[in-house]
């Protein structure tokens, strides 16, 4: 139980932490892209504002104008590592000049054709070229600003992220492994104890109970009806009930039970059929729709138990006629419900319904011979075989469910 428990709550942790890690660099490397392809495209409009066809009065070379202290613009240092391509069109369509920043990667003519493409166009991204039209009185200018590098950085940093973050997260993942090993320990190790005390204590209290049992029997016989003595047999009854529990609860948490394959769907029915009479005893109807030949890997004597347990606790407790029994079919496992009517049960006390000796209302005795140990029992043969017992409650419904896995 606890091993299951812990699992549950590491992977809890590492889901968590993983959904934290993704969120976050989720938001870095968009707010990353988002302002690198921000800034550039702040520097190709500085440049689209400063170029001019006229450095020059007796010749015009293409590109930007000086800045106000007579320094080519594409001279700072923030230009030099970035590469600006461009191509101005006359008005009749003409080519007027292309800047390729004397590299080779994109040739005149691949410029003028995605040029072309852009004319109807004000700004953009395309072929990680981030561009800009600016359509002026005399020509129109295509700027381009190449964006590969940029980006290529950004991709690089995110790879080498996901690397470290993804080795970090399973280095960590282990690490805590290790360590709620070391911190649960003491919890397993005492309800290991609690459960081998409960385990002895009952196989060594059946001994006397059976004495005392045996000695009423035999004093009954010579005295005939008496006060003090059917007393002694009624509380002695109620301890063999509780001894009775008590190991049941013992043999489902610990044991080693043999299993087979069990026909879970017969079980289920042959108990409805024998509570049936008690239903009917106290003004009820049990309503049974079981699913045929549904075959789940178990022991029988335990599944029958089980089902008994649930059954009684929904007759016991249901203030309304009927009382519903289903067994279905759900993928790969098979599905138990009880339904009955009965005020909702709060949540603080849902948590606690499984818990050994819990009873919702703790000023009921056990003259009914109902120790809280139940639903303990239950839940103890659900996990002993590789499923789960749940409660809900909704609309003045109480309904325990518990899911098995099918025979493969």
């Amino acid at each position: 139980m606890f091993n299951r428990s812990r699992n549950k709550i590491i992977v809890s942790i590492m889901g968590s932490l993983i959904l934290l890690f993704a969120v976050t660099i989720t938001v870095i490397i968009a707010a990353s892209f988002h302002d690198v392809r921000q800034r550039n495209m702040n520097m190709l409009e500085r440049y689209v504002e400063t170029y001019t066809l006229e450095h020059d009065s007796d010749r015009p070379v293409p590109g930007p104008a000086p800045d106000d202290h007579g320094r080519p613009i594409d001279e700072r240092p923030d230009y030099q590592l970035s590469t600006f391509y461009s191509v101005a069109f006359a008005k009749d369509g003409s080519i007027l000049a292309i800047d390729n920043s004397g590299r080779d990667i994109y040739s005149e003519e691949d410029l003028v054709s995605l040029a072309r493409e852009l004319l109807a166009k004000t700004k953009g991204e395309k072929d990680k070229l981030m561009y800009i039209v600016d359509h002026r009185s005399e020509y129109t200018l295509v700027a381009f600003l190449d964006n590969t590098v940029a980006e290529g950085s950004l991709n690089t940093l995110v790879r080498y992220v996901f690397i470290v973050g993804g080795v970090a997260l399973v280095l960590l993942f282990f690490i805590s492994l290790g360590l709620s090993k070391r911190i649960i320990r003491p919890l397993e190790e005492n309800d290991r104890k609690q459960k081998r005390f409960i385990s002895d204590a009952s196989h060594e209290l059946k001994t006397p109970v059976s004495v005392i049992s045996a000695n009423a029997e035999m004093l009954s016989r010579e005295l005939g009806n008496n006060e003090w003595l059917s007393n002694i047999q009624y509380e002695n009854d109620r301890m063999g009930e509780l001894v009775k529990q008590l190991l049941d609860l013992s043999r489902a948490e610990n044991s080693d039970t043999p299993m087979e394959p069990v026909d879970f769907s017969r079980v289920a029915t042959g108990e409805a059929l024998a509570f049936e009479s008690l239903a009917f005893e106290k003004g009820k109807i049990l309503e049974c729709d079981v699913e045929d030949d549904l075959f789940v890997m178990g022991n029988k004597n335990q599944l029958t138990q089980l089902v008994s347990i649930l059954l009684d606790n929904a007759v016991r407790h249901s203030d309304g006629e009927k009382i519903e029994v289903t067994l279905k079919h759900q993928g790969h496992t098979a599905v138990l419900s009880t339904i009955n009517d009965g005020e909702e049960i709060p949540l603080e006390k849902q948590e606690h319904l499984f818990d050994r000796f819990y009873r919702i209302d703790e000023a009921r005795n056990s003259e009914d011979q109902h120790y809280g140990l139940g639903l303990s029992i239950a839940k103890a043969v659900s996990e002993k075989h590789g499923g789960n017992i749940a409660v809900s409650c909704a609309e003045g419904k109480i309904r325990f469910t518990v899911i098995l896995p099918l025979k493969k």
